[in-house]
């Protein structure tokens, strides 16, 4: 069984990183424009390398189940938690359609990257992290489908251009290397140095987050705002978390399955809508509310929800 102290061991570092990151931009070590950047450098090179290494070898993604349940399930949840937003503007009598659009983009889309990735690996396994990143697809697909659709005021069509990128590319060859056994034939020096350029995605993305957090966080004004924080947080952290481990409970899935939903049923908002809802007109300040009123809850609620994980799926290392 993972006990409480272990599961508060692994979650410490990433806010351990994300507070350096913030300072990092607070104090101008990190500057806005290497952003563009770092975040080039992690997108098209280093997570494709953790997805390379996560994936290749990976006996649980020879399961077929994996890998259709797991993206179906990622898109799922986050359609679950917009229409829970949705139901939960209409409570609130939100009127304004950015307003109305954003908070159900944020509640919605849940942090499933940087933060679950090294849970999956403390805490479980490289076949965890394996299915991960092929859960994120059906999130990807939500983002850029139901995401963008809320954001915008007729709703955008569906463009594969804003799904395939370099990320998804590496994830389906790297799938397909691991049925062909690629992990036997591939030199040594080779994935050692994928290995390598792969563990520095975890870190460098988590920093990233933390300076995102710091550019906007003066903007952040919570006693304007109460009803979006509270409901929001209610939502996110304590309503769909519920749901999500109900899901994992009655859904005749993998064991790893089981813990990938474990540990997004404990994930707060994910930051990257703030950047989606400032290039496509929606309320930003809504984002800011949800985001940042979430991610500091989840100091608290992160642990509680991955020990319920494990105890109701009964999942241990």
């Amino acid at each position: 069984m993972i006990s409480i102290h272990i599961v508060l061991q692994a979650v410490a570092p990433i806010f351990v990183l994300a507070i350096c990151g913030l300072l990092m931009r607070r104090y101008s070590i990190l500057t806005a424009e290497a952003d563009s950047s770092l975040l080039k450098l992690s997108i098209n090179v280093l997570s494709p390398c953790l997805a390379f290494d996560s994936i290749v070898g990976n006996k649980a993604l020879h399961n077929p189940s994996n890998l259709l349940i797991a993206p179906i399930v990622g898109y799922s949840t986050v359609a679950i938690g917009v229409m829970l937003a949705l139901i939960t503007c209409r409570l609130l009598k939100l009127k304004d359609n950015k307003v109305k659009g954003t908070f159900a983009l944020t509640v919605g889309i849940y942090n499933y990257g940087y933060v679950p990735l090294p849970l999956a690996l403390y805490l479980f396994n490289k076949e965890t992290a394996g299915v991960l990143f092929i859960h994120n697809l059906g999130v990807d697909i939500a983002l850029w489908t139901i995401g963008v659709a809320l954001l915008t005021e007729k709703g955008e069509r569906f463009s594969f251009r804003n799904v395939i990128n370099v990320p998804l590319v590496s994830i389906i060859f790297s799938v397909l290397l691991n049925f062909m056994g690629a992990e036997n034939w591939i030199p040594k020096f080779l994935s050692i140095s994928i290995n390598m350029l792969g563990n520095c995605s975890i870190p460098i993305g988590v920093i990233l987050i933390g300076a995102t957090i710091d550019d906007y966080l003066e903007e952040f004004k919570p006693n304007d705002g109460k009803p979006i924080i509270i409901s929001s947080s209610i939502l996110r952290l304590l309503i769909l978390p519920l749901i999500f481990l109900l899901i994992g409970y009655v859904l005749p899935c993998s064991k790893e399955l089981k813990a990938v939903i474990t540990l997004q049923a404990a994930m707060p908002s994910a930051v990257l809508p703030i950047v989606l809802t400032k290039y496509y007109g929606g309320d930003v300040k809504t984002a800011l509310r949800v985001i940042i009123s979430t991610s500091i809850l989840g100091l608290i609620t992160i642990p509680f929800w991955i020990q319920a994980g494990v105890k109701l799926l009964n999942l241990s290392r």
